[in-house]
Order: C-alpha cells, then sequence, then structure tokens
C-alpha cells in the first residue's frame, strides 16, 4: 500500500543584519577597486543581478577585516543555531506539533562546519526527545533545499507515522575572502546572502501538499561549474561563467528523465518553484523549460529580496507560492555542486 507524505509547516527567516545592494556594492568597491584588475568592467553586476537586498549573520563592517577559519566558524555555529531555533520553531507550530513530536530532523548546509552539527548543538534548546533521529547532510550546495526535502520525504515514507522536520541553512556571506581578489569572488559577493527554511514531512495530520515523485540527475564530467576549494583562510567560491548556456542546453532532458521515471513528462506541471541561482539563470530556465518570460517572477522576487541564499531560496520560493494558492502539480528545481539537478513534484492537497 502506497504511503502519501503530506507538506506542512513551511517556514522562511533570515538574520538581523540588512545588506543594501547599493552598500555591498560600495564596500567591494573601496576593497577590490585597487587590487583586481578590470574591477570597474565587474561592477556594474551589482546594478545587474536584479537583488535590492540582502541579510547577514554579521555586519558589513565585519567584512573590512581578515578572518581565518576559526572566525568563520564561530560566526557560523552562532548564527546557524539561532536561525535553526527560529524557522524550526516556526515550522513545528504552524503545523500544530510540538518539538517533541518530531521524530527526525533532516539538516541541509553546505557553508559551514559544526561537530556537532546544529541540529545536536540546539537540541536541549529546542526540546527535542533524547531519541530523536538525526540526518545532518553537507555537499550538496545549492541543490540541497530540493534533494534534503527528497531525503526527509523518503524519511517519512519508510515509517508511516514518522514526523519529519527539515531544515537548510546557510550563511554564504561567510565566504567573502578579502584575501582572493578575483572576478568570481566580486560576482559571488553580488550574489550570495543568509538565510533559513524549514517545513514538516508526515503521513499524518493535513498539509498544503503532498509529496508525488523525487529525482535527482548527476551530469558527467562537470565537476567544475559549481562548488568550494578549501583554503586556509577558509572556502573559496568555484563557479562558472557558463551555467546559463548550460542551463539552456541540458536541463531541459534532465528533468523530462526525472519526471518520466514517474510516468510524468514537462507538459504535466502546472508550475515551476525554482532556486533562483541569479537573474541569467532564471532567463535560461524560462527559455529551457518553454514557460515563457516572466513564469519565474516569483522567484525574481525572492532573489531580490534576499538574494541567492543557496539551499533554502527555493523553499522561499515555495513559501510564496503557497501564500498565493498552489496549482494542481508543482515541480520543484534546483540546482547544484556535482553538477547536478534535483526535482521534488508536488500536488496540491485536496
Amino acid at each position: 500500500m502506497s504511503v502519501t507524505i503530506k507538506l506542512s509547516g513551511v517556514a522562511v527567516a533570515v538574520p538581523e543584519h540588512v545588506i543594501r545592494q547599493s552598500d555591498a556594492a560600495a564596500v567591494a568597491t573601496h576593497l577590490f577597486s585597487e587590487k583586481l584588475r578590470g574591477f570597474r568592467r565587474l561592477a556594474p553586476i551589482f546594478e545587474n543581478a536584479g537583488i535590492r537586498t540582502r541579510y547577514s549573520v554579521r555586519p558589513l563592517s565585519w567584512f573590512y577585516e581578515p578572518h581565518g577559519w576559526a572566525d568563520r566558524m564561530e560566526a557560523y555555529i552562532d548564527g546557524a543555531s539561532r536561525l535553526f531555533v527560529r524557522v524550526a520553531t516556526r515550522a513545528i507550530q504552524q503545523s500544530g506539533l510540538t518539538a517533541k513530536e518530531i521524530d527526525s530532523v533532516v539538516v541541509v548546509s553546505t557553508t559551514g562546519f559544526a561537530a556537532p552539527s546544529i541540529e545536536a548543538l540546539v537540541s536541549s534548546e529546542m526540546g527535542f526527545r533524547p531519541d530523536i533521529e538525526r540526518v545532518p547532510i553537507f555537499g550538496l550546495g545549492c541543490a540541497a533545499g530540493v534533494s534534503g526535502l527528497s531525503v526527509a520525504s523518503r524519511l517519512a515514507t519508510a515509517r508511516p507515522g514518522t514526523k519529519v522536520l527539515f531544515v537548510a541553512i546557510e550563511l554564504c556571506s561567510l565566504a567573502f575572502r578579502l584575501d582572493e581578489p578575483t572576478p568570481v569572488n566580486v560576482v559571488a559577493s553580488a550574489l550570495f546572502g543568509d538565510g533559513a527554511a524549514a517545513c514538516i514531512l508526515s503521513a499524518d495530520g493535513d498539509g498544503v501538499a503532498t509529496v508525488e515523485s523525487t529525482g535527482e540527475h548527476l551530469f558527467a564530467d562537470t565537476l567544475d561549474i559549481m562548488g568550494w576549494r578549501v583554503d586556509d583562510p577558509g572556502l573559496g567560491i568555484v563557479l562558472a561563467q557558463s551555467l546559463p548556456p548550460f542551463v539552456t542546453s541540458r536541463i531541459r532532458p534532465a528533468l523530462a528523465g526525472i519526471l518520466a521515471r514517474h510516468m510524468l513528462q514537462l507538459g504535466d506541471i502546472d508550475r515551476f518553484v525554482c532556486h533562483p541561482g541569479g537573474a541569467k539563470v532564471l532567463d535560461a530556465l524560462e527559455s529551457a523549460l518553454s514557460i515563457g518570460q516572466g513564469a519565474l517572477n516569483d522567484e525574481r522576487e525572492i532573489l531580490a529580496d534576499y538574494g541567492n541564499m543557496s539551499s533554502p531560496t527555493v523553499l522561499f520560493v515555495l513559501d510564496r507560492a503557497i501564500r498565493t494558492g498552489l496549482p494542481e502539480r508543482s515541480a520543484m528545481v534546483a540546482m547544484g555542486p556535482g553538477f547536478s539537478t534535483s526535482c521534488v513534484t508536488l500536488r496540491r492537497a485536496a
């Protein structure tokens, strides 16, 4: 007998420090204009990225000083722990549950390290049971908002009645590097922000949607498109400029293959809920999926208000889509290191 997994309690949160894009541009100009040849050619990215504001766990003044691993991970543990408590508490309350009723917690994050992992650090404050199952996942990057949701749904499916909390937390700002005056670091400083999102998956109770199918596709020979380098001062971003053309030419057959494994076609999808990796990536997705210019305007608004927060961002889009009304069938889509794409299809709750 098949088990229907319901999605409920979708919640989002951002840290307290607001970064206006104009202020980020001024900081980048101050820090890089004399160190990086060709900075003036790159500077328009701050205006053209389609971003108005972003959020950070540290104020802009923090980034004027050099920081090593100890500083960055101290900031990560502090910021991620506070965001976890806020967003997880909201998701649990919205689902009509208490923390003691949560059986499993899946946490995705690729912008920091903590051992014990974040959900263990905040377990007492949250009020989790001692026997809670913990599944921290690292390395999936921007795709983790969808891939992690898939893992959480499969946990809920394997043991009907289990209530699974899924949390995505990324503090992308902490990877900003003064010692790396490179074009890719300037681009990153114009795109990325911090945020968190959470939801509950269970076969019990009510929900806003049900999980219909999940799938992933790993592209061969694409390791250089996106990821991290591990350097002495901290993580160093790997981000290929060829991503939009890659999306235009490769994403449609990959998604068609994922859907076909579940007897679905692209034409069966009423609404794509996409990770807004950047303005040009959204243009490429609309073209590749033949959904028309403007179909991903909710994604553009999330990008404008929050920037690219990596894994939580697609859940911010989902939260907005839920508030405006989900259609009969939606497909969540995100891409990340590997290079890979993940897809989860949702059916609107009856």
